[in-house]
Formats: structure tokens, sequence, C-alpha cells
């Protein structure tokens, strides 16, 4: 792992000279990658993500504890007044809002016994914290200052700091109770999620071929598929044919369903992001489920009492959920009874749907743990007082989301557990279903444990049933046996010719099936199957979940010498293309995971439509009921150059008429209901697909019938562009244009440089219908022009 500009003052490399004195437990140890150095740098981004995630999280608290306190400078903690060495922030994870009241020493409770116990399990050690150091064993006094960079909102003065006092600093810099900064938004909102999801991305560096969707994005996704799975749960559930959430408003009503029942409807809805990243699809579905509570009238407080819809305002703007009341933005108010009741249902409500509703899955451990500050933070946006004066806990949502490769898993989905003599099915699922909940919700750290303990024993024994009970499994064992017998004959009599040939196949398979499981790919394998007990019915089947959404990654399968692809080759993929990309491995995982007639919505590189790795997808995609596609082109992604779509599927066969919209402005950010689909019935063979209306398609044949044929090779002639790099030519910006033309002696060698810089065009600055110059300009070196 090269690391260019290294800063020895900087969080990351002081983590690194410390583990290399610690690593006994990652020096060999594969997770964190082939060589050595890997392993160090992967391992202390680990942690240095985890302790700026629970830094982030504390700030965040701490302009929340001041605001409800009437701006009571005790409730400043993070500062450098009271945080001078790194185990002070040792003591505030684990010591203070990491312990339980009663369990608190006395030198905590008199400095910081007034700050709230949270028990959430992001301030509890971590396994990596455990196996190596944790930020107290940071070195405070090493002399070691950070430069305070020119675009940095500190003051210039002084030109460096130690890294405790430059973090602080720069925390307190911003106002994170209102919207003065990009880091807020309106009506009190923290943090908005985008900016989460754009600090991994950019520590992320698109590893992995994860890149941030932006928040129309998400919104809409979220939006049109979690619609569309309420009204088709109302619809089986009592019998209707609604069209939309307002007809479902009308039924609920006019038919006197209770609000009890409605809402039990929506909270088992199940959603999953199988490439979860920072969490954003997953913040996006927990607003809309929210805001569609609101929209039916049926967001209810503890004791069933509406929020009414006359004095509440809750919309979402901007991907973000915002109330008003009485025409502004709602703030909590501990000591006004409405306030609390409206802060207490919101939080309720959060609470539910992220430990019931929302699931994630990601390989990136860094992804996972910010996911799962995303989600704390939309708690902690709502956290109110309770009676005895205690802030509410925060939930052990961790076990939502989990590390792991969603593309891989050992067992299948359909493994049946029912004829299983000597176990009684119905008892272990309902026993790993309550450990769940209680781990969720339990604030013991030591029945947390125990729970732990109790799960990780369910799990160990699913996985002893579900491979003795697997065909491949019985298949192998029958082979070892049937191959010992005819091993075991040639002591006594040669084998046949026929005798021969199947002791190869016997041979042959064992060999396939060990090879299968000894597999690089199954090293981080998500076993579906069991790894999520709330997507499985009684006697423990798969029943799937409602809504499967995301932002798959995009990487070449080809990559390496074709490496990723010969990793998934033996899993079985239908649509696989060691030519094609990995997304397209999503698309089908995602299918399998869903319940029938559920819905799956990506957003994904749209060249899956018309090149021809796409061919199988594009098969593939023709035994379901794909109901709506936008082509977006460009301009989706800031940092990424990539045409993409967002396609809707349903789990089912009903192969209708696929509605389509060829979205050429994407710069206005606006995806709504009321954009101009058309109908297109795509062929079902694999050829490829077009989104044409009827004006586009004549532009095409005009274009086709007035262009002019290449009749022989002479009409060609390829040529190679010009190669950027310091031995042969590279790209400036303006100001260094000037700054080069200024130092030019005299008219005349102005005049031959100026005509020796080039404007240039990278592919982003290509758009379907124009050119967008950024003032980028390239020099070919040989030309005698200094660097």
């Amino acid at each position: 792992m090269l690391r260019s500009k290294k800063q020895p003052a900087s969080l990351i490399e002081k983590t690194i000279t410390v583990l290399k004195d610690n690593d006994r437990n990652i020096r060999s140890n594969l997770k964190f990658g082939e060589t050595y150095e890997d392993r160090i740098y992967n391992a202390a981004l680990e942690l240095s993500i985890l302790w700026l995630n629970r830094i982030l999280f504390l700030k965040l608290l701490e302009t929340q504890l001041y605001k409800y306190n009437n701006k009571d400078d005790n409730y400043k903690f993070l500062n450098n007044d009271k945080v001078k060495y790194f185990d002070d922030f040792n003591t505030l994870f684990f010591s203070v809002f990491g312990k339980d009241y009663a369990d608190r020493d006395s030198n905590v409770e008199k400095n910081y016994g007034h700050l709230p116990y949270l028990n959430s399990s992001l301030f509890e050690k971590c396994q990596l914290e455990w196996d190596t150091i944790t930020m107290a064993n940071l070195k405070d006094n090493d002399g070691l200052v950070l430069p305070i960079y020119k675009s940095s909102v500190l003051p210039k003065e002084p030109k460096q700091l130690p890294l405790i006092q430059y973090l602080l600093s720069f925390l307190n810099a911003f106002d994170f109770s209102s919207d003065k900064d990009t880091v807020t938004s309106s009506g009190d909102k923290l943090i908005n999620a985008s900016v989460l999801g754009l600090i991994f991305e950019k520590i992320n560096g698109y590893k992995d071929g994860a890149i941030f969707t932006p928040g129309y994005i998400t919104q809409y996704i979220s939006k049109f598929t979690i619609e569309k799975c309420v009204v088709d749960k109302f619809n089986k559930k009592y019998g209707w044919s609604c069209s939309n959430l307002t007809e479902v408003y009308n039924n609920i009503w006019n038919r006197n369903i209770s609000i009890k029942e409605a809402n039990e409807i929506i909270n088992n809805i199940k959603i999953l992001d199988p490439a979860v990243g920072s969490g954003h699809f997953l913040v996006s579905a927990l607003n809309e489920l929210i805001y569609i509570k609101y929209q039916l009238g049926i967001l209810v407080d503890d004791s069933g009492k509406t929020i009414n819809r006359r004095e509440y305002d809750i919309d979402i703007i901007n991907d973000e959920l915002v109330i008003k009341y009485d025409d502004k933005f709602f703030s909590y108010n501990k000591d006004n009874t409405e306030s609390k009741r409206l802060q207490k249902t919101i939080f309720n409500e959060k609470k539910w749907i992220i430990e019931n509703c929302l699931f994630g899955v990601d390989i990136n451990p860094n992804a996972v743990n910010i996911c799962r500050l995303r989600l704390w933070i939309e708690l902690l946006k709502n956290s109110y007082y309770k009676d005895n004066g205690q802030l509410e806990t925060l939930p052990n949502i961790d076990i939502n989301i989990k590390c792991g490769n969603s593309l891989v898993h050992r067992f299948d989905l359909d493994i049946d557990l029912s004829d299983l003599k000597d176990k009684n099915i119905r008892d272990i699922v309902v026993n790993y279903k309550t450990n769940v909940k209680k781990y969720k919700g339990t604030n013991d750290k030591n029945t947390k444990y125990e729970i732990e303990e109790s799960i990780k024993a369910i799990k160990d024994s699913f996985k002893v049933e579900l491979n003795n009970n697997s065909k491949e499994a019985r298949e192998y064992d029958k082979n070892i046996k049937e191959l010992g017998k005819l091993q075991t004959q040639t002591n006594m009599f040669p084998l046949t010719a026929a005798e021969l040939k199947r002791e190869k196949e016997l041979l042959a398979a064992i060999e396939n099936y060990e090879n299968k499981y000894k597999n690089k790919a199954y090293n981080n394998a998500l076993e579906w199957r069991f790894e999520f007990p709330e997507v499985l019915d009684q006697d423990g089947n798969f029943e799937g979940f409602d809504c499967v959404i995301g932002n798959p990654p995009y990487i070449q399968l080809q990559k390496n010498h074709g490496e990723l692809g010969e990793l998934y080759e033996n899993i079985d993929y239908k649509v696989l293309d060691r030519m094609g990309d990995i997304y397209c491995l999503f698309y089908e995982c995602g299918i399998n995971l869903l319940k029938d007639d559920g819905i799956l919505a990506y957003i994904t590189s749209n060249k899956w439509m018309k090149a021809d790795y796409g061919k199988k997808l594009r098969q593939y995609f023709s035994k379901w009921n794909v109901i709506e596609l936008i082509d977006l082109g460009g301009d989706v992604f800031e940092n990424a150059t990539v045409d993409t779509n967002i396609l809707f599927i349903k789990k089912n066969e009903n192969n209708t008429p696929v509605l389509c919209y060829d979205y050429n402005n994407g710069r206005d950010k606006r995806l709504d209901d009321n954009i101009l689909f058309v109908s297109i019935d795509f062929p079902k063979d694999g050829s490829i697909w077009l989104i044409e209306s009827d004006i586009k398609g004549k532009i095409k044949e005009k274009i086709i019938s007035q262009a002019r044929q290449i009749k022989d090779d002479s009409d060609i002639i390829i040529r190679r562009g010009v190669l950027t790099g310091y031995d042969n030519a590279y790209i400036i910006n303006k100001s260094k244009r000037e700054e080069i033309l200024n130092n030019c002696k005299t008219e005349d060698e102005r005049k031959r440089t100026e005509g020796l810089m080039r404007p240039v065009l990278r592919g982003r600055d290509v758009k379907r219908y124009s050119l967008e110059y950024k003032d980028l300009y390239l020099i070919n070196t040989h030309n005698g022009i200094k660097k």
C-alpha cells in the first residue's frame, strides 16, 4: 500500500507507528491484506475511522445536550480544556457514555455525572481494539504537529497544532445545530446524510467499486419502491385494488381499519441494501417509512394518539425528514409536554424501523461502521429525556448491519430443515428470534455478552444442520463412501473398465466439492440462509426481503487478469460473464433474496443494456416483471464518469411492457412522478435494450439515411491519442497556463508557447449534446516547455 504525502502527526500515521509494536494479531491475518504493510495500513485505517466515528457522534451529542439543557456550558465536554490526552477520549468512550450510571467509578461520576449513559455498542471495545490497541495507546507528547492548510476553517495562526488540538478546534469551528454551514441542513438537522457519505467516498477512494449516491437518487428510489410495497401489502391483506397511497388512505378510514393493524402491516416490511456503503439508502428508506405513516394518518404516540396532520407538517426535503409545527421547524423542548410527545414518537418510530425493517451488508468493514453510525445519528436527532431525567439509551442496532460478501453463501436459500428428526426447528427459530430481539434492546452489558454467545451457538448449529442436510453435502458423503468401496475392492480384484471410469468420476466430483469450499471467495461469505432471523419463518425457511435497494459496486470482472471473474465463476451465477461487471451479479443476488412479489431497485451503470456482456442479464430479466427503467445518462455522480440507469423489478412473471424514460437532463437533479414515460416491450432473447421515443426514432432514421458509408479501409485512419504523463505530456489549469505565458520573454515566444497549449476534454466533459470545457490545457513537454 503506497501512501503519498505522509503526515507523521496525522491520526492514521500515529496509529500505524503504535500498531507496528502491537501487531501480533494482525501480523499474518490475511483479512487485512496480502502484505504486511497492507495489513498494518488497513487495520490502522479501520481503527482511525472507528475512533473518528465515535468523536463525531459525541460532537453531535454535545450539541444536542447543550441545546436541550438551556445552553449550559457544563455540557460542552469536547474541547481543548477538558480533552488534553488520547486517554481522555478513552474515558469518554468507555467509562462515561459506555458505562451505566451505577457502574461508573467515583472520579468519573464527579466529573461526568451529568452526562448520559448511551448503551450503544459504538462505545464498546471492538474485537480489533481487543486484539491490538485503543486510542489511549497513541503517543501524546511526541512533539509532532499538523500544519494548518490554506483552505482550512481554522485561523491561520498558529500555523500548526498537535493532533488533539487540531481535531477539536476543527470540530468546534462548525455550528452543528444551525443551517449556517454545509455540515448542517435546515430545521435543526444535525448532519446531512451526504456529508458522511462523501467523507466515506474520499477515505475509501472508490475501493470495492463504491460510489456515493446523491440524495435525489436515493430519495426517488426509496419513495417509488416503498410506496409500491406498502400499496401491495394492503391490497394483499384486504383484497383491495388500490393503485396509490391516496386510495390506501381512503380505504383505511372509510372501512374502519384499526390504526394498530395498519401500522403492523408497515412495521413488518423488510428492506435490504446488500452493498450498503455509508448507509444512505437505508436512511432514505427510514425517512420514507415514517413519512408514509404520516400520509396515511397512522403515525401515533405510545398511547395510540395520532400525530395530527392539521397541527404538524411532515415532509421529506432534500432527502431529509423535516417537521414543522405552527409553520416553524420543530425543536425539542424537554419541559414542554407536547414537544416531548412528538420527540418520543419519532424516536420510537425510528427505533422500531431500524431494529426491525432495515438491513444492510457490505464487504468493507469501514463502510459497515459508518452505516451503523448514520443510523445511530438518526436516533440521536430525536433523543429525549425520560420521566426519570435520564436520556433514552440507544439500541444495539449493529446486528442488523453485517460485514461480509453479499454475493457468496455456502448454503442454498431453499435448503429444507423440516425432516430433521432429532431437532425441533421451531424451538430453535423462536429462540434465535427472541435472542436477537433481546440483544437489540438490552441495556445490560453482561446480558448482552451472554446473548451474543447464545446467538453464536445457534448460528453454529444452523451451519452444522444445513451442511448435513444440503444436497451437495449428502452427495459428497455418498461419493466418499462409494469411492472407499471401490478402492477397498482393488485389494482383492482389479477394477473393470467401467469401474475405473466411475472411480475417475467420483474423484473429480469430490475434488470439485472440496475446491468449491476452499475458494477464496468464501472467506467472507454471508450466509443469508440463517444470518437474519427476521426473514425466516417459524419452520426456519428463508422467506426473503420485501425490498432490495441500493447502488451496487462497479468493478470489471476482467480486472487484475480476470482474478475477480475467476473468483465467482464456480458460484453458479446465471448472469456471469467474465468480461462483465460485478453489479450484474448483484442484480441476480438481489432478486434471489426477494420474496415473491418483492421489489428490487438499483442504480447501476447502463452498459448492461447494450454491451455483449449484458446479454445473459437481459435474458435473466425477461423472466421477471421489469416495471420501470430510467436511463439517466451521465452527470449523476460528481466524481465518477459513468452513464447510469435506475431499474425497478418485481419478482413475479407478469411480463408487461416496461415504463421507460430517457433522462436527458440530469443536471437539474430532479426525478419525480411527473416525468414522461414511454411503454416498451423489450426483446426476451438477450438482444440489446433501447429506449426510444417516436421523435428520437425519427431523428435516428434521418441520421442513418444521410450518413456516409465507409466503403473500404482507405476511409479509416486509426491513430493513438496523446499519452499524458511526465514523460510525454501533461495537463495544466488556467492559472498555470497564465503563469507559463507570463514567464515568456518575448511576444514571439508567448505566441509559440500559447499555440502549444491545447484545450483538453475529459470523458466527463463530453455531454450528450454539448461539450463543456473546464479551462484545462494539454502541453507536450517535448516541445521545450518547462514543467
